[in-house]
């Protein structure tokens, strides 16, 4: 993560520098799936960056 953000729907924030596992890709080159404890978020790749 390049920057803060906060999920709708939910009382979760994803902090900057949070590493993720499990990426998925999606039909749309500028979203992925990820897994963030049992829920799957989708994200946008603007906000990612490869470690």
């Amino acid at each position: 993560m390049i920057k803060d953000l906060k999920v709708k729907g939910a009382s979760l924030t994803l902090k900057r520098g949070k590493l993720f596992r499990g990426i998925h890709l999606t039909d749309d080159k500028a979203a992925v799936e990820v897994r963030e404890g049992k829920s799957v978020l989708v994200l946008k790749t603007e906000f990612l960056k490869k470690a």
